[in-house]
């Protein structure tokens, strides 16, 4: 009988912190995903259009290209915009969330959050995504 191959989702972690990156990265990849990360939005687009993630977890402030920007340029791609993005932000007044949606986010979490409520998070939207891996 072959063997079944699982494939990961793969999660683009956008983030001008490294040390949240790699607090994030490790929490993801123990719970099964894989894991690119990206350090400024210009890099994280690039990334997006090559890769194809499974999902973009997205911080706001951003060198070269803020996440709402990127966002955008992303959601109303024809070509991207099924990707699920979760914009993740220290920016926690009514108007940043309603510019994260406007953008075209489909998830919003405020800084500092708990490890489940972005697990939560990336699993509704990952099973109702049309993109896999």
């Amino acid at each position: 009988m072959a063997e079944e191959t699982v494939v990961k989702p793969t999660i683009l972690l956008v983030d001008d912190e490294p040390a949240i990156v790699e607090i994030l990265k490790m929490r993801l990849e123990h719970h099964g995903y894989d894991v690119i990360e990206a350090y400024d939005g210009q890099e994280a687009l690039e990334k997006a259009r090559k890769l194809m993630p499974s999902l973009i977890l997205l911080d706001v402030m951003l060198p070269k290209l803020d996440g709402y920007k990127l966002c955008k340029l992303l959601k109303f791609d024809e070509s991207y915009a099924q990707i699920p993005i979760i914009i993740q932000t220290a920016l926690s007044q009514p108007n940043d969330e309603r510019m994260a949606y406007d953008s075209g986010a489909d998830a919003y979490l405020a800084k500092p959050f708990e490890t489940t409520a972005l697990l939560s998070a990336i699993e509704t939207l990952l099973s109702k995504s049309k993109v896999r891996s």
